[in-house]
Formats: structure tokens, sequence, C-alpha cells
């Protein structure tokens, strides 16, 4: 792994921490948009745009939705955009397989809340960048991941395969994570790491912490394996082109 170097520990509360990079050349594939496709890369954290309460409470609607399926291995999404659900090998829509029970699972101020962290996020990526927070929107996949030490049973459950999200997911520019639990008081292992050419610079998760980035390869990462406990993030991704854009969840 070479040298690696904290970036964010989870001990620290760090106000704004943001790291300047080169981009790179992955956008010139990619149509163009003036005001926010990145022409500032870098990765950033913040602990002060997400309190540690609402984080809990974030938590507690992502616990609902997953207890609802699971998956056999040791990855499990929940989006509560398309309404995919980890459901043992495979994925179900939670919204046709629940029908109305749905509303004894969540609730309207849950789908508030998720959409006021959305946005402080967005507008925080948008201020830290240097563009204006109408020109982004919210693109999929924007989902809830729960993580432990389960042996991968699919290709879905091997999340810590190293990446590039504008790669994977063309229509991502801009990726944030809010995690959601504690490194080394509710799982180990599962850390972030941006795999760069001199050394690995790694994120510790703490409940209410954001890391956000520019999603293409000056962002290479990965997620280490979780070795024990539950991994708790939401993956909330960003496109500058209004045709890959998707609208908050509605109860």
């Amino acid at each position: 792994d070479g040298v690696t170097e904290v970036l964010a520990h989870r001990s620290d509360s760090l106000r704004d921490k943001f790291v300047e990079i080169p981009c790179s050349e992955d956008y010139d594939s990619h149509r163009r948009f003036e005001g926010c496709t990145p022409r500032r890369c870098g990765r950033g954290v913040s602990d002060a745009i997400i309190t540690r309460e609402e984080a809990e409470r974030i938590r507690r609607i992502a616990e609902r939705g997953l207890s609802l399926g699971g998956s056999d291995g040791g990855a499990s999404i929940l989006d509560l955009h398309s309404g995919a659900l980890s459901l043992g090998k495979h994925f179900v829509n939670l919204y046709r397989y629940f029908g109305d029970k749905i509303h004894d699972i969540f609730t309207e101020e849950d789908f508030a809340l998720y959409r006021d962290v959305r946005q402080r996020i967005q507008q925080r990526i948008a201020q830290v960048f240097g563009i204006s927070s109408s020109s982004m929107y919210l693109t999929k996949p924007t989902f809830f991941s729960r993580m432990n030490s389960t042996e991968a049973k699919t290709t879905h459950d091997e999340y810590w395969h190293p990446h590039v999200d504008k790669v994977t997911y063309g229509s991502f520019d801009y990726t944030s994570l809010l995690y959601l639990s504690d490194y080394t008081q509710d799982f180990g292992g599962g850390r972030f790491v941006f795999l760069d050419a001199d050394s690995n610079k790694t994120v510790e998760p703490r409940a209410g912490r954001v890391s956000f980035f520019t999603s293409g390869s000056e962002n290479l990462h990965r997620v280490e394996k979780v070795h024990w406990g539950t991994r708790f993030a939401i993956t909330i991704s960003f496109t500058c082109n209004p045709e890959h854009s998707i609208g908050d969840p509605v109860l």
C-alpha cells in the first residue's frame, strides 16, 4: 500500500479541510457545463455541515429501510429515489414490494430531513469549488450503504475495489459521503482511502462527517474491508448535466 497519511482522524473535529488536486482529463470526454464542470479539483472533509444528532436520525432511516431486506453478503444498499433495496442476492423495488406498508416505515419528517441534509451538502460543495449550487443536480445512484464483515456472495458485495466515480458512472461530477457511524467505535476497517501516486490518504468515518470530492481520476479511491461491526453511510452524487438529474425522494 505504500505510505498512508490520514487526511481526517475520527477524533478530529474539522470545520473545513480542503486539498486541491490538478483535474484529470476525464471531464474532457463529456459535455462541459460552464460554471459547473470541475475546473478546480480536489477533496474536502467537514464536520460542520451536519450535526451528530442529525446523522443519528438519518441512520435510523437507513436502519428501518434496510431491516426490510439486506444482502446475503457484507454490503447492503437502500436507494430512496429508485426504491432499490438489497434482498438476498438480488434487489427489489421497496415501493412496489411493500406498497402502502411503506408509510409504517418512513415518515414525511424523514424525507424532509433527507432533503435538508442533501441541500446543505450541495451548497457546501458549490461554495468550496466556486460554482453555483443551482447549476448542479442530484444524480443516481444516491443511496444508503450498510457494510459488515460478512463474506461477499455476489460482485455487488465487493465494495473494496479501487474505482473512479466518473468512469463508473459517467454522470458524476461531484461525489459526497455522509458518514452515519464511527470508525473504531461502531466498526473496524472500513476507512475511505484516496489512492494517490505518492501515498494513500485516508478518511476515518465519524457520524456527521461529510467527505466530498470531484469525481474524476484525480480521486481514485477504495473502501477498506470492514473487519467487525457495522458501517453506515450515504453516498450523495451530483451532476452538471440536467439530463441526468433526479428529484428528491417523496413518500
